[in-house]
């Protein structure tokens, strides 16, 4: 299938060697199997829903550096150009009200049907932490949007990404895995200290690949809210320029113009919470010569913990 796209822009695609693919259209509401599997899991029938709502007008043009979402970790944190703040912001409100004593199935499944934004837009499943994931961590790791991969397997950084997180969670001796929702809180208060709960800023991804805009980021981040309730962590990792934004809004002076190796090196605040801002492990896999840099910001995330605790 195609996109529609100029002769110039295919040029360029096909230069950066990205390969144009756009899924056949779904119903809003209807998920494969495959994906709807997991998440009813950890549904209840009884979790509330979020009203859909009227999906919003977005540029659906693709800027070619723009489709893998992490090309641009290393510049400045660009203002979105789709006008939906404040409208997205507005409904925001109402997903706030929804969340407030959800617990993870309910979470969950109101993910899974949510359409308060336009990244719903044809997508095949909500991107959710896995079964697996523990439901209590002293780490909360905010990647950055979901790609094909991640959709395809429901859980983010599922790919090479992924790899490279899992290497470096093991030598903090850390895991995203190893969460057994059956435990008691005791057992599961017990084993947050090497536990990381790993979340995308965003939990779908649209049919044709962007960006996610300011008023998206700040949607998504009711959902962010919700699990840092019920997560309770000690410390945040945000991964990438996406998971800056959507943390650090409101709190960092000129946060759209600061780039991201800026806002390296320092501890922020979320919730009360402190917040150490690094690159996601896609950046890194381009730029491995940053890895060095990144280390050096976990790193500095396990002093802050030691230091609170």
């Amino acid at each position: 299938m195609s996109l529609d796209l100029d002769t110039r822009q295919r040029a360029i695609l096909q230069e950066m060697g990205l390969r144009i693919w756009l899924p056949a259209p779904v119903v809003a509401d209807a998920m494969p199997d495959a994906a709807a599997a997991p998440l009813a899991a950890r549904a209840s029938p009884s979790a509330a829903r979020i009203t859909p709502a009227a999906p919003e007008n977005t540029n659906k043009k693709v800027a070619a550096h723009e489709v893998n979402t992490g090309a641009t970790a290393h510049f400045g944190l660009k203002k979105s150009p789709f006008p939906d703040v404040q409208a997205t912001a507005a409904r925001a409100g109402g997903i706030k009200a929804e969340l407030a004593h959800l617990a993870w199935p309910g979470l969950a499944q109101t993910i899974a049907a949510c359409q308060a934004c336009a990244l719903c837009e044809g997508r095949r499943a909500a991107v959710l932490a896995p079964l697996d994931a523990p439901q209590r961590a002293d780490w909360l790791v905010v990647s950055e949007p979901p790609d094909d991969v991640d959709e395809q397997a429901g859980a983010p950084l599922a790919g090479a990404s992924g790899q490279l997180l899992d290497n470096m969670l093991k030598a903090l001796g850390l895991s995203r895995h190893g969460g057994d929702a059956a435990s008691p809180p005791t057992a599961q208060a017990a084993r947050a200290a090497s536990a990381a709960y790993l979340t995308p800023v965003v939990k779908c991804r649209p049919a044709q690949p962007r960006n996610p805009s300011l008023g998206e980021l700040a949607t998504c981040e009711q959902y962010l809210r919700r699990e840092v309730a019920l997560v309770q962590p000690k410390v945040i990792l945000a991964l990438g320029r996406f998971a800056a934004q959507s943390l650090l809004q409101g709190s960092v002076p000129d946060l759209a113009g600061s780039p991201l190796g800026q806002l390296r090196g320092q501890s922020y605040q979320y919730q009360g919470i402190p917040v150490i801002v690094s690159y996601p492990p896609s950046y890194l896999l381009r730029s491995p010569q940053n890895k060095a840099m990144a280390w050096v910001d976990w790193c500095r995330a396990q002093a802050v913990l030691r230091a609170s605790a």
